[in-house]
């Protein structure tokens, strides 16, 4: 399994909300995302599904201003 493909699998999370903000990132901003944009993605993806969603979701903030980037990037879609 490729890196990609792996990353498209770590997006389906389950939960809808999850899957299609994670998704439609994935096809769109990540691609074009520099290499600190691309190791954060991965960190994100890292987190529980309960703490993503937050996170996703505007219930839990982030203290890093990249991590706070990507977030806002990744709901604005």
């Amino acid at each position: 399994m490729n890196g990609l493909a792996r990353l498209r699998w770590q997006c389906r999370r389950g939960a809808k909300e999850l899957d299609f903000l994670l998704l439609r990132y994935l096809d769109s901003g990540y691609l074009e995302a520099d290499d600190e944009e691309k190791a954060l993605f991965v960190e994100l993806l890292a987190l529980e599904d309960d703490e993503l969603i937050g996170i996703l979701l505007g219930e839990l903030d982030v203290d890093a201003a990249a991590m706070k980037s990507l977030v806002g990037k990744i709901r604005a879609g």
